[in-house]
């Protein structure tokens, strides 16, 4: 079976939670396309074809909706999703029904259809509530996903703005830790973060394959935030960040700035780029006095992420 590349949506209440349960688990396997058959009937997928019923109480472009929704739910169409034609053909029904079909599935936000691209599976994102600790590790992994990390620097090193956000000389000696995070295998943020290698030396040893920055820190060094300030925009990647990130060409980034404090000792600067087509964040508000932010629109957060 191929890569299930899913994405969640976590809502803030139990209502909203169960009514985006459908959405969660969505996923879809790295099945190649082969032609019409390759493609429809499950030749390297997990469940295949199923043909409709014409003596169904149900109208053939719900039967049709309903094994679609199955499917990608079974973790098909990967590489691209049926068209039109391909549809009409392999399940035997007219193109009208397989549009009502399609139109269910837009309707839902299981599909996505644009002009001259023909349909493609949307990619349902992840809502992170803000204004209380939560972690991207735990959150992914606690939906299903597999969360790991690629290390691509982790060295003792100096960074003149980070050692003054650190407040330290410009000199100062960092521990640098640069990860891609990703989600069941999918690239979903570029992650850079500087502790004092005075705190953070024991970091050179740790494992953050599968790990959260802030347990090995509590592990190793005895430590960790426990209050911070974070600032989330929105950004245009470089191209290199665009590549590392697999992002279409047109989308976005947001940019999250975080210092995190330790008895009010700012102890770990991190700039986290994060996919804005699979992240989304929330705040829920009760009173004016609910919700702290910024001059600048920033959204101010204590505590800070745990990652």
């Amino acid at each position: 079976m191929g890569r299930d590349r899913r994405q969640f949506r976590l809502y803030p209440t139990n209502l909203a939670h169960d009514f985006g349960r459908e959405q969660i688990g969505i996923g879809r396997s790295g099945l190649k396309r082969r032609g019409v058959l390759a493609n429809l009937t499950g030749n390297g997928g997990s469940m295949g074809m199923q043909p409709l019923r014409r003596d169904h109480p149900l109208p053939l472009w719900a039967q049709l909706a309903s094994e679609l929704r199955r499917r990608i739910e079974g973790q098909e169409f990967t590489v691209t999703f049926p068209t039109e034609i391909e549809l009409s053909a392999s399940y035997q029904v007219s193109r009208h029904t397989v549009r009502e079909a399609l139109r269910k599935l837009r309707a839902e936000g299981v599909v996505d259809s644009r002009r001259g691209r023909g349909s493609r599976v949307v990619e349902p994102r992840f809502q992170q509530p803000l204004g209380a600790l939560y972690s991207l590790f735990r959150f992914v992994e606690s939906q299903g996903a597999h969360q790991t990390s690629q290390v691509r620097q982790l060295e003792q090193t100096t960074n003149d703005q980070a050692a003054r956000m650190l407040g330290l000389p410009p000199e100062g000696q960092l521990i640098y830790l640069e990860r891609l995070r990703l989600a069941d295998g999918d690239p979903l943020a570029l992650d850079r973060a500087w502790v004092s290698a005075g705190l953070g030396g024991p970091l050179l040893k740790a494992d953050f394959s599968h790990s959260a920055l802030y347990d090995q820190m509590a592990v190793l060094c005895g430590t960790r935030p426990d209050s911070g300030r974070e600032e989330i925009r929105a950004v245009v990647p470089s191209p290199a960040e665009r590549t590392l990130l697999r992002l279409r060409s047109g989308t976005g980034a947001f940019q999250i700035e975080r210092l995190g404090y330790a008895d009010f000792k700012p102890i770990e600067w991190r700039i986290t780029l994060i996919r804005a087509d699979r992240y989304s964040f929330a705040v829920d508000w009760l009173g004016q006095h609910q919700v702290r932010v910024g001059a600048q629109q920033s959204s101010s957060v204590t505590p800070p992420i745990d990652r």
